[in-house]
């Protein structure tokens, strides 16, 4: 099963000043965001390997989608994060079966080495729901500095049968950082943690 795809949109953001203060180079991210529809909305499925090739379909898809509106090559993204939100026919687990199994495998292969966890977020929401999107370092997970969030939501989204799907890219963490933890210049990037 493939998705079923309605819309896709795409949302970047760049902080260019932070507290008066210039921010340089300016923080860029980048959110793609999917409206699905849900092949299992209004009933339950036992078996939910649809939906985690969905996800998988999806990791490319978006991860493709963010990087082109990021405008950087793959191995110079620093962060990244992924988010759904089901409408009221659907079940929290649909999202999960398409963040969790397959999702990422193919969003890191565009990315360079990415071992570290893709921070997630899921929902149950109507139409223009917010979604924030949980962002971390793709290569160490300790790095504190890119602890952040990314809020994006699509006006006529989801429909009481849709699920949205997000995938956010990151050039750098937060602007002005300084509350300590790893630094980036820091990581060994061994397991994904530090």
């Amino acid at each position: 099963m493939s998705a079923s795809i309605r819309k896709i949109v795409t949302i970047t953001d760049e902080t260019r000043s932070e507290m008066g203060r210039p921010v340089e180079p300016a923080v860029r991210r980048a959110a793609a965001v999917a409206v699905i529809a849900n092949p299992f909305a209004g009933r339950y499925e036992a078996d939910l390997a649809p939906m985690i090739e969905i996800g998988e379909e999806l990791g490319d898809l978006l991860g493709r989608h963010a990087l082109a509106a990021l405008g950087i090559p793959g191995e110079q993204v620093e962060g990244y994060g992924k988010a759904a939100a089901v409408g009221e026919n659907g079940e929290l687990e649909h999202a999960a079966a398409i963040l969790h199994p397959k999702l990422g495998t193919p969003l890191r292969k565009l990315l360079g080495k990415a071992p570290a966890l893709i921070p997630s977020a899921k929902k149950r929401g109507s139409l223009g729901v917010v979604l924030d999107v949980p962002l971390g370092h793709k290569t160490a997970a300790y790095v504190r500095s890119h602890f952040d969030g990314m809020e994006v939501r699509v006006p006529d989204a989801p429909r009481a049968d849709e699920i949205i799907v997000a995938v956010v890219l990151t050039s750098a963490g937060r602007p002005l950082p300084r509350v300590g933890g790893l630094k980036t210049d820091e990581i060994k990037g061994e397991d994904g943690l530090r």
